[in-house]
């Protein structure tokens, strides 16, 4: 057994490998999926993230006696497609409840969400693990309803409320679209248990931005991922007590939650303790601490919204969206991973930086694979890094990365002015061709202008040019350089060789 200390307290950890000798863990995820949508969920205010604070707000969305809600048609259709993707069944017929609590972010102090009639229902979504299995996870219910505000505790070391000397209430994200994807109970994962908790998140992220519904940026909270964790006797058919760990915002964070977790009940159920069913948080080193004891669906109060009409989405809509469900997102990578002919690692790379469909787009554009790999999963990833932004978020798109690629095919770039005409795009300078004209980048292809550099490169060091003439080919990467240089690169390189090679009485 090892010990595991936090900022919030201590616990004694079990070695993971005794954890699955001696336990079944069961999962339960619930993933909330910030919407996309131009405006909230139950009025017009804008959704933009990072606006001023209490900016984005009117009576309705904060509470205000008499303001009456109108339901967002948008994240009703969202909805109804997150359902068909997950393979869940559409109700027919479903409606709003009134969820009771107290909210100190939530001015109206209760949130709109479906309770015991959800949107979509009875589904699954079958997660592709890291050793090319896949695994059934099965969805219990994804449902709407309204996000809350955010608090910013101040004087905190760890920015919770616990030591602050002061909470700011930000009302901008209150009454946002939400879709809750909650799982049924995952059983039969063994040690596989964080493996498959993170490959979910993941698989649903993937699937999310491929049906263009939200931007799941859990970073910004747009995609947050809610772990429940509980441990039982192998061989034992009844559940232990869960603990949720609430509000997880990585993939990676995920993981280590659920293992985490894991390990600290063993530990516990092994010294002849029992678990408590509470919330917990995570922590970025890691661990989780205690929250507050889990409140059961009774204690919310549930009751109808008596403000909003029941949803009843027809057959001919359901059908209409079902048409709107593109491939599966692991299904189009292992597709075009065949046609470029590249290794998982490279594919992963991808994956990870946000890249395939970037560049799926520019080969559509009419660059190669090699040629659009090479410009987003290198180049333009480092400038993703430097302006601390997402890849996707670059002020260039596909159609333009490949035209560079096109001029640089041409001749009239080469790769290093690329960079520069790149660079300008991003900028803001305009299109590859206006920035190539404004800042003078296209290569030089006048022979006679390249020829008369290379005299003057030839007799400024007549040392090097004597050795060249006496076969020490190698020295001709100075002269190419100097050339290089009084051209400001936009002459050929390798024509420039060749040029001062015929000069000095040498052949290539």
């Amino acid at each position: 057994m090892t010990t595991a200390s936090g900022v919030s307290g201590k616990a004694d950890l079990l070695d993971y490998d005794d954890v699955v000798a001696r336990f079944d863990p069961v999962l339960g995820l619930e993933v909330h999926v910030e919407l996309s949508t131009a405006t909230k969920m139950f009025c017009g205010c804008a959704t933009d993230f990072g606006a001023e604070p209490n900016t984005q707000v009117c009576p309705v969305c904060l509470g205000m006696p008499g303001a009456l809600p109108v339901l967002n048609a948008t994240a009703v259709e969202s909805a109804i497609r997150i359902g068909l993707a997950l393979n869940c069944e559409i109700a027919p017929w479903c409606r709003f409840a009134r969820k009771n609590y107290f909210y100190p972010d939530q001015p109206k102090n209760y949130q709109i969400s479906q309770y015991d009639e959800p949107i979509a229902f009875n589904g699954y979504l079958d997660v592709p693990l890291d050793d090319g299995s896949t695994f059934r996870v099965e969805i219990e219910r994804a449902h709407m309803e309204e996000d809350t505000g955010k608090l910013t505790h101040v004087g905190s070391d760890t920015g919770r409320i616990h030591g602050a000397t002061t909470s700011l209430l930000d009302v901008n994200r209150a009454g946002v679209p939400l879709i809750e994807i909650v799982t049924k109970p995952i059983e039969g994962t063994g040690a596989q248990a964080p493996e498959v908790a993170r490959t979910y998140v993941t698989a649903l992220r993937d699937l999310l931005r491929g049906l263009d519904v939200s931007d799941v940026r859990m970073d910004q909270g747009s995609l947050r991922c809610d772990a429940n964790v509980s441990l039982r006797p192998i061989g034992r058919k009844e559940f232990g007590t869960r603990t949720e760990t609430k509000n997880v915002n990585s993939l990676k964070s995920v993981e280590l939650a659920v293992r985490y977790e894991m390990r600290r009940q063993a530990a516990i159920l092994v010294a002849g303790g029992s678990i408590h069913q509470e919330t917990r948080h995570f922590h970025e080193d890691g661990h989780t601490s205690p929250g507050r004891t889990k409140e059961t669906a009774e204690d919310y109060r549930y009751f109808p919204e008596p403000d909003l009409e029941p949803v009843a989405p027809s057959a001919e809509l359901v059908a209409r969206l079902r048409g709107t469900i593109p491939e599966l997102p692991w299904l189009t990578r292992s597709r075009i991973q065949q046609d470029w002919g590249i290794s998982d690692e490279v594919m992963r790379d991808l994956v990870n930086a946000g890249a395939v469909e970037l560049v799926t787009a520019t080969v559509a554009h009419g660059a190669s694979s090699e040629a659009a790999r090479a410009w987003w999963g290198n180049f333009l990833v480092q400038k993703a890094n430097e302006l601390g932004v997402e890849l996707d978020a670059l002020a260039i798109t596909p159609a333009q990365v490949a035209k560079v690629v096109a001029l640089v095919d041409e001749g009239a770039l080469s790769n290093k002015l690329a960079r520069q005409v790149v660079e300008g795009v991003l900028a803001g300078e305009g299109d590859p061709d206006a920035v190539m004209a404004g800042r003078g980048l296209a290569m030089v292809r006048d022979e006679s202008l390249i020829q008369t550099a290379v005299d003057e490169a030839l007799a400024a060091s007549p040392d090097i040019a004597e050795k060249i003439r006496g076969g020490k080919v190698q020295a001709v990467g100075a002269i190419v350089g100097a050339v290089m240089k009084a051209t400001k690169g936009q002459a050929d390189a390798a024509r420039v060789r060749e040029l001062v090679l015929a000069a000095c009485g040498q052949s290539g």
